[in-house]
C-alpha cells in the first residue's frame, strides 16, 4: 500500500498537485476491529457525531482499504455502509460482500468465494475425483465456504465432513487436540484420497502437526485461498510427506520494483532513528523493521505478488476515482475541493482502467474481473515454493490445467484416484449403495435392455423389433421369421392349393356341362356355381400366406378367405333348407313355402349372411387396424415372428353357420336318397368344426410359424373338404353312373318316398 501511495504521489499524471495520505492499523486478527473503524469515521478531533444526515459530514478518511479477513471485512462493511465510505478489501472472499443492497460500499480486488468453490469443483472434475473429504474451520469463514460448496457441488460425493476446531483459550487445548486426533483418524480410515480444506490458516498448524504424527501420506490436499500460500504452514518440517498439496490462490501479477522497495535501506544512517510519534512512523526506516523484512524477504519473493497486487490495485482504484472526481484531466490539473465519501463511492463503482496489463473494474456485485489460479506446493525449488499448474478464466468459466507442470507424490508420478466405486464395465448399470450417487455396485443389463450413457443408473428397453444379450450397450435387429417362398412348407401349401384349384375348376366345368341334369339341380343349381366360384377364389388366395406379411396381404386374407368360406357354407346351408322346404314345409306350411319361393329366400339368406360376415370382418379390421401385421416374440427372444392378426370372431360366426347347416342336413336324413345328403354334409361340417377347434387349441399351445402353417393348412383342408366332400359324390354320379342322373330315376325316388310317408 505504501509502495502504491508513493508511486501515485510521485506521478505527475494521475493526481497532479494532490497527494494521498494514509493511516495504517493492525486489527490483530479479529480482536481489534471496531476501534480503528470508529477512529477512521471520526473527525480530526476524534469525535463521531450522531446525525440524521451525513451528506456534508467529513470523516478522517474518504476510503478504507481492507481489512484482510472475511469476518472483519463484513463487520466493517456494516459500519461504513451507514456513512457511504467506500471499502475496498484485498483478501476477503466472503460471499456476503457481493450483496450491494446490504453493503453498497463493499468492493474487492480478490474474487469471491463463489469463484473459489467453482475452481475447486472444476479441478475435481478435471481429474475425475468424485470421492472427497471436506474439512472446514469451526468459524464463520469455514462454515460459509462449506455451505457454498454443498450448494454448488453436484459432482463430488463427500465421504465425510468435519469442522476443524479453533482454539481460542488455553483451557481448550486438551479438547482441541482430542478433536484433531479424531479427525485425522477418520481421514486415515477413509477410502477417499482427496481432502478439501476450507479453513483460515490459524488452526491448521496444529492440524497438520497431527497429520504428520499419524503418518498420513499419499493424499491430495486442496487449499482454499486463506492458506494456499501461507509461509508458516509451508515451513512445517516434513510436510511434503503428506502428499500433493494444491491451492487456489489469486493470480500472481509481478509489481516492478516492489521487492527492492521492501528491503531498501534508509537514505541516511539517522533517517527515522528515534522517531517516537506513531503518526510519523510511516516507513521501514524504524529501528526494527529492516532486519525483520530482510529475514522474510526470501519467503516474500517466493510467494509472489498475489495479495500484494490486490492491495496495490486497491490504492490505484481510489486514485483513479479521485482522478475522475477532481477532474484531473483538465489543463489546470485537479480541482481543489473537499471530497466527501459518498462522492468518491460513485466514482469507485465506475472505475475501469488497466494496471500492469491487468484490467481493473467492478461488476454489479463489486467483484473484480480477475480470477484465481491453482498452484502446487513444491519443496525441491526453494526459490519458487508455489508454482502455477492451472489457470481459470472467470468469463468463460473454464479451467486450463498444465498437466506437465504437476508433480504427483505417487509411484511413477501417476494421477491418484479418488472414487467410492470404480467405473462399471460396458453394458453394466449402477446400483446405488446408500444415498450417494458415487457409491454403487455394477449390475449387468438384462437381456432385452441396453446401457445408455445418458443415464448410468437405468438400462433402457430395446425397441420392439430389436433385442440384446445381457450386459450390452446396444441392441441388434431381431431375426424376423415368416413363411418364405423357398420353404418346403410353403411349396407344399401352394402345390396343394394349386391341385385344389384345378379340382374345383374341373368340378365347375363338369357342372357347367351338365347344368340341366337332375344331379346338378338337386345339388343347388346356380348356387353350386356361386359356391364353386368362391372356392376357386379361396384356393387362389393361398399365396397371401407366403412372403413378408403386409397390411395389404393381411387385409385380403381376412376379407377374401373369410367371405369365401362363409358364402360356400351359406350356399350348402340354404340348399339343405331348400330341400326340407320342398318335401316338408310345402305340405305342412304352404304359405311359408310360397313366401320363401316368391321372394327368393335362397338369395336373400345368402345376401344377409354375407352382409353380416362382411360387417363383422370390417368392424374387426377397423378396431385392430394398427395390428393387422402382428410381430410376436418367440421362445427365442432374438427371433421375431411376423404374422397377420387373425379374426377369431368371424370364425365363430362361420362355426355357428356350420352348426345350422348340420341341423338342416340332419332334419333331411329321411328324404329320398337322391336328395338325402346328410352324411356328406355332416362329414363336411364336422370336419370344418373340428378343424377350427384344433386351430384354437394350437394357438393356445404354440406360437410363431407353427400357427401360421397350421392356419393355412386348416383353411386349405376346409376348402378341399367342401370341394371333395360335397361336390365329389355328385361328380361321381355324373361320371360313373349316368343312369342315376335322369329325371325318371329322381321321379322314382320321390314316388318311393311318398309311398313310405302314406
Amino acid at each position: 500500500m505504501r509502495f502504491a501511495v508513493e508511486e501515485i504521489n510521485n506521478s505527475s499524471t494521475l493526481l497532479p498537485g494532490v497527494s494521498l495520505g494514509y493511516e495504517m492499523v493492525d486489527i490483530c486478527y479479529l480482536t481489534n476491529i471496531i476501534h480503528p473503524i470508529l477512529y477512521f469515521l471520526s473527525d480530526n478531533q476524534s469525535q463521531l457525531e450522531i446525525r440524521t444526515n451525513y451528506t456534508d459530514y467529513h470523516p478522517r478518511v474518504v476510503a478504507v482499504i481492507g481489512p484482510d479477513s472475511s469476518l472483519a471485512a463484513v463487520t466493517v462493511a456494516h459500519l461504513l455502509s451507514l456513512f457511504l465510505v467506500p471499502q475496498i478489501t484485498y483478501s476477503a472472499t466472503s460471499q456476503a460482500l457481493s450483496n450491494p443492497r446490504v453493503f453498497p460500499v463493499a468492493f474487492r480486488t480478490i474474487p469471491s468465494t463463489e469463484q473459489l468453490i467453482r475452481v475447486i469443483l472444476k479441478l475435481l472434475q478435471r481429474f475425475q475425483w468424485n470421492w472427497v473429504i471436506v474439512l472446514s474451520s469451526d468459524d464463520s469463514y469455514g462454515q460459509q465456504n462449506l455451505q457454498l460448496l454443498r450448494a454448488q457441488a453436484t459432482w463430488p460425493c463427500i465421504a465425510f465432513q468435519e469442522l476443524i476446531p479453533v482454539q481460542l483459550t488455553n483451557q481448550e487445548a486438551g479438547s482441541v487436540q482430542q478433536r484433531m486426533e479424531s479427525i485425522v483418524g477418520k481421514i486415515v480410515q477413509s477410502t477417499a484420497k482427496v481432502v478439501i480444506v476450507l479453513s483460515m490458516e490459524l488452526p491448521l498448524l496444529a492440524f497438520f502437526q497431527e497429520v504428520l504424527r499419524q503418518n498420513v501420506t499419499g493424499l491430495v490436499w486442496i487449499a482454499c485461498e486463506a492458506w494456499a500460500i501461507d509461509p508458516s504452514l509451508y515451513d512445517i518440517a516434513n510436510l511434503s510427506s503428506i502428499g500433493t498439496i494444491f491451492g487456489v490462490a489469486p493470480q500472481d501479477i509481478p509489481i516492478p520494483g516492489f521487492d527492492d522497495f521492501r528491503i531498501r535501506s534508509p537514505s541516511s544512517p539517522t533517517e527515522g532513528a528515534g522517531v517516537q510519534d506513531a503518526a510519523e512512523t510511516c516507513n521501514q526506516v524504524c529501528d526494527q523493521c529492516l532486519p525483520a523484512t530482510l529475514l522474510y524477504d526470501k519467503i516474500f519473493r517466493g510467494t509472489g505478488n498475489r495479495i500484494d497486487f490486490n492491495a496495490y490495485s486497491a490504492v490505484y482504484i481510489v486514485a483513479q476515482a479521485l482522478h475522475q472526481l477532481l477532474g484531473c484531466d483538465s489543463p489546470e490539473g485537479c480541482r481543489r475541493q473537499r471530497v466527501y465519501p459518498w462522492q468518491l463511492l460513485k466514482e469507485v463503482s465506475w472505475v475501469k482502467f488497466s494496471l500492469l496489463n491487468t484490467p481493473i473494474s467492478f461488476d454489479n456485485k463489486g467483484d473484480p474481473p480477475v480470477g484465481f489460479e491453482v498452484i502446487q506446493w513444491q519443496w525441491d525449488v526453494p526459490s519458487r515454493p508455489f508454482k502455477q499448474i492451472a489457470a481459470y478464466d472467470s468469463l468463460q468459466e473454464e479451467l486450463t490445467v498444465f498437466t506437465q507442470a504437476i508433480t504427483w507424490h505417487t509411484n511413477n508420478n501417476t494421477v491418484p484416484s479418488s472414487t467410492c466405486s470404480e467405473q462399471c464395465e460396458p453394458g453394466h448399470k449402477k446400483k446405488l449403495i446408500g444415498s450417494m450417487s458415487c457409491c454403487f455396485e455394477c449390475v449387468p443389463c438384462e437381456a432385452g435392455t441396453f446401457f445408455n450413457k445418458s443415464d448410468s443408473f437405468i438400462c433402457q428397453k430395446c425397441p420392439s423389433d430389436m433385442w440384446s444379450d445381457p450386459g450390452q450397450e446396444r441392441c441388434f435387429k431381431r431375426l424376423v421369421k415368416y413363411l418364405e417362398w423357398d420353404d418346403l412348407t410353403s411349396i407344399l401349401l401352394i402345390l396343394c392349393s394349386a391341385l385344389g384349384l384345378l379340382a374345383t375348376l374341373g368340378v365347375l366345368a363338369l357342372f357347367l356341362h351338365h347344368s340341366d341334369t337332375p344331379v346338378v339341380k338337386s345339388a343347388g343349381g346356380r348356387l353350386c356355381f356361386l359356391a364353386l366360384a368362391t372356392l376357386s377364389i379361396g384356393f387362389c388366395s393361398f399365396p397371401l400366406y407366403v412372403g413378408v406379411p403386409t397390411e395389404g396381404k393381411c387385409l385380403c386374407r381376412q376379407t377374401i378367405l373369410s367371405l369365401c368360406s362363409t358364402v360356400c357354407i351359406s350356399c350348402i346351408t340354404v340348399r339343405s333348407f331348400q330341400i326340407i322346404c320342398a318335401f316338408k314345409m310345402a305340405t305342412r306350411l304352404p304359405a311359408v313355402h310360397n313366401f320363401w319361393m316368391k321372394y327368393n329366400g335362397q338369395q336373400v339368406f345368402i345376401g344377409i349372411v354375407s352382409a353380416i360376415k362382411f360387417i363383422l370382418v370390417g368392424t374387426t379390421i377397423y378396431i385392430h387396424h394398427p395390428m393387422l401385421v402382428k410381430p410376436t416374440v418367440s421362445s427365442d427372444p432374438a427371433v421375431m415372428n411376423l404374422m397377420c392378426y387373425t379374426n377369431d370372431n368371424a370364425s365363430i360366426f362361420d362355426m355357428v353357420l356350420c352348426f345350422l347347416c348340420f341341423c338342416f342336413a340332419y332334419m333331411g336324413k329321411a328324404l329320398p336318397k337322391n336328395y338325402n345328403e346328410a352324411k356328406y354334409i355332416t362329414l363336411c361340417m364336422a370336419g370344418y368344426f373340428s378343424s377350427w377347434v384344433a386351430l384354437f387349441l394350437v394357438k393356445s399351445l404354440f406360437e410363431g410359424m407353427v400357427v401360421t402353417v397350421f392356419d393355412a393348412a386348416i383353411v386349405l383342408s376346409n376348402l378341399c373338404g367342401f370341394t371333395v366332400g360335397y361336390f365329389g359324390p355328385k361328380c361321381y354320379v355324373i361320371l360313373f353312373h349316368p343312369e342315376r342322373n335322369t329325371p325318371a330315376f329322381f321321379q322314382m325316388a320321390i314316388q318311393s318316398y311318398t309311398m313310405r310317408q302314406d
